[in-house]
């Protein structure tokens, strides 16, 4: 895959993610688009995930939403939660509004790109053509992450290199 977020990433064994808001390879909804950015429909709503089949010795799961193919040479950051407690598998739609309490507690969001703890819909260019959008679970081998709220989503990628043992995921695309 082309500009791949996976390319220098552990290679870990993956699991199934699902969502009855978004699907692998498909325009994302207007829901889950930018308003913020004034994407026309665009209201900011995180996607409803699911997810199955994580290794053994799991302790906790982080979730990220990364666009590669934003014109900058670090991708772009549209959501990052961490220290999610194992025995939770899912989070319900709109989890990623800071106002909304869809996450468990301990679960902890850091600032996407845009400057703000939270989801942050999709606002590619106008003419940049199709941005895929990777919805990624991480299983982590350690109840919580050293990352505070003032952390970013790379340096939580940076420690999930060290204690991801799996990562399941979906990518939606969008461009106009």
């Amino acid at each position: 895959m082309e500009n791949s977020p996976l390319a220098k990433l552990n290679d870990v064994p993956r699991f199934e993610v699902t969502s009855t808001d978004v699907a692998d390879g498909q325009q994302l909804p207007e829901a889950q688009r930018s308003g913020k950015m004034e994407v026309p429909g665009g209201q900011d709503v995180s996607p409803q995930l699911s997810w199955s089949g994580f290794p053994e010795g799991t302790k906790s799961f982080a979730v990220t939403c990364y666009d590669p193919d934003a014109p900058t040479q670090s991708g772009w950051w549209h959501w990052a939660v961490l220290n999610i407690p194992v025995d939770v598998t899912s989070l319900p739609t709109n989890a990623g509004d800071p106002d909304n309490p869809g996450l468990p507690a301990g679960a902890l969001t850091l600032k996407n790109d845009a400057g703000f703890p939270g989801y942050l819909g999709a606002a590619p260019p106008h003419g940049h053509g199709d941005h895929r959008y990777f919805f990624m679970v991480h299983a982590v081998d350690v109840e919580t992450l050293d990352v505070d709220a003032e952390g970013t989503p790379a340096l939580l990628g940076f420690n999930l290199f060290f204690h991801s043992i799996g990562r399941g995921w979906i990518a939606p695309t969008f461009g106009h």
